[in-house]
């Protein structure tokens, strides 16, 4: 679906978790050992003896990133802020630095590293280096993938990974809009943990309604977000709209009675991708969007 991108991004990426622990900044600039910390990874222990992940120096993200400027700002979340940056290699990356003071963030970044040195798919992000408690991977992106990724996800990864936390903006693209799911900080593993003692987690807009009412997490669940996903890049809307200061509605709560109705479709779509693609097509994206923000999980597709 590289027709419905919602943004387009440099070819290459590094994700860079950056969390000082009590250490001297002299010694993460060094890259000190880090065996006590990856300890608790044995995975991560296969990855880096297998030579796919490798040390990265702190002085170099600092240096690519202009010390983390404003001006290479890419954009923030709950648990850092993304910059920009160009490697010595002329790699074009983004740099995630972690924010300690962010509850939770320390979990999230452990089950994030862990996670992330299990899965190795085309469309899944893919954990290459880091350095002290810092974890860089590149990414390639794009929509019409990244489907192709929640695949694997939830059929093919044994257990079957539920990502908690899809959303366009973890959706990243590359020029081509290949695609790559990133963002694994609050994903489980099927039998991994008891569902019922989660945390409820996710972004509004995105998180389905048997999760938010009634704490029912299934691999439905990514669905449910992915199918909000495409009707952001179909509408060209946000998953919620803010009518007035105490008043919100969802995408989907908008959308539903337009798209089951053939006529209002044309009307709706984003007029750039109107113009550019087929109407055939639209129908398509829309039938499969409805089937995914079905209320009842089991209407939703696999």
């Amino acid at each position: 679906m590289a027709a419905f991108s919602p943004v387009l991004l440099p070819n290459f990426f590094v994700f860079s978790f950056l969390c000082s622990v009590g250490s001297k900044r002299e010694d993460v600039e060094k890259g000190v050992s880090v065996t006590p910390f990856l300890g608790k990874f044995s995975s991560l222990r296969m990855v880096s003896n297998r030579g796919s992940v490798s040390l990265i120096d702190y002085k170099l993200l600092e240096k690519s990133t202009k010390n983390f400027g404003d001006d290479n700002l890419l954009g923030k979340g709950g648990f850092g802020h993304v910059y920009k940056a160009l490697l010595e290699d002329n790699k074009q990356v983004a740099v995630k630095k972690l924010d300690c003071a962010a509850e939770n963030a320390r979990r999230e970044f452990e089950n994030e590293v862990d996670l992330l040195s299990k899965i190795h798919h085309p469309n899944i992000i893919l954990l290459t280096s880091w350095i002290f408690i810092k974890l860089v991977y590149p990414v390639e992106d794009c929509s019409r993938h990244s489907k192709r990724g929640l695949e694997y996800l939830h059929e093919f990864c044994k257990p079957a990974v539920i990502h908690r936390d899809l959303k366009s903006s973890n959706i990243l693209l590359d020029s081509n809009f290949n695609a790559k799911l990133s963002d694994f900080g609050l994903a489980v593993a099927d039998s991994s943990q008891n569902r019922s003692k989660l945390k409820l987690s996710g972004t509004v807009g995105y998180v389905a309604p048997e999760y938010l009412l009634d704490g029912e997490l299934t691999e439905k669940s990514d669905v449910y977000a992915f199918g909000v996903v495409l009707l952001e890049l179909l509408l060209r809307r946000r998953p919620v709209e803010k009518l007035a200061p105490d008043h919100c509605q969802s995408i989907v709560t908008w959308a539903m009675p337009q798209l089951t109705n053939r006529a209002s479709l044309p009307n709706i779509v984003d007029p750039v991708i109107k113009d550019t693609v087929d109407e055939k097509y639209l129908f398509q994206v829309a039938a499969v969007a409805v089937l995914c923000v079905q209320p009842e999980p089991s209407y939703r597709p696999l």
